[in-house]
């Protein structure tokens, strides 16, 4: 390897590492430089006069920075830019959020099958999985309830009319998922769920498929970033199955 592809391949990286702090975006440029194929030279900032004396030598307002070749690069999203892997802003959809938790439903649900019935599926198995879905929905609505009401508000028809249902909405599915769970009070649990999911249901279907609104879903929670149409709709759609179902087997 010739020199100069040598130098191309090593990085300089500042970061602060100070008692009782060690910064995460600088740990995350490190290993980002490393998965490169980047010899880095780590040189932790470790009291505030470093960090003050480092800033104002290389006029940035933040750290950690990092120079490869002998140029300075930027912070961690700089860097990620640098290679191509720009981090996502908040305006940008993504259906992640969604599929992580649907996955760990469906493995939990397996996982009370097993335990259970002895056998990975079952009958049994879809029923949790759509319980355990709703719980887990509830629970990210319960973070914070006041941004998931906010964003509720934006399509939901009922909680339009009645702005306390968006905040009450989160403790009915929750609850509704826990009872159907144990298998307990369904006739208090099934039709609260078939209300709420009704509502949901034609709110985003006139939301999206009627009034071509581009929106993002409350669906996990006031922060997300899943795009309100199919994924939404089928949400309310396996509730109301579950619900419809329970109801018939009274």
């Amino acid at each position: 390897m010739t020199d100069t592809a040598s130098q191309a391949q090593t990085a300089t990286l500042y970061r602060m590492e100070m008692d009782g702090h060690v910064c995460p975006h600088g740990l995350k440029s490190k290993a980002l430089l490393e998965r490169r194929g980047y010899r880095v030279t780590d040189t932790p900032l470790t009291s505030r006069d470093e960090i003050d004396a480092f800033k104002a030598k290389h006029g940035v307002a933040t750290t950690p920075q990092t120079f490869i070749a002998g140029t300075r690069i930027g912070g961690y999203d700089d860097l990620a830019a640098h290679f191509g892997k720009a981090a996502p802003s908040s305006e940008t959809k993504s259906y992640q959020p969604v599929i992580a938790l649907f996955a760990v439903a469906a493995l939990l649900a397996i996982a009370i099958t097993w335990l259970v019935l002895g056998t990975t599926l079952a009958g049994r198995t879809i029923e949790w999985f759509i319980a355990i879905s709703m719980v887990l929905l509830g629970l990210q609505k319960l973070q914070d309830i006041d941004r998931f009401a906010t964003m509720f508000l934006g399509y939901d028809l009922l909680a339009q009319r009645w702005v306390r249902y968006a905040h009450i909405y989160p403790f009915i599915e929750t609850g509704a998922g826990l009872l159907m769970l144990a298998g307990v009070l369904t006739i208090i649990a099934a039709p609260a769920a078939l209300f709420i999911a009704s509502i949901g249901a034609y709110s985003v279907y006139k939301a999206v498929y009627i009034d071509k609104r581009d929106l993002k879903c409350a669906c996990v929670g006031g922060d997300s970033r899943v795009p309100l149409g199919f994924v939404s709709l089928l949400e309310n759609l396996m509730m109301i199955g579950m619900a419809l179902w329970m109801l018939a087997t009274l």
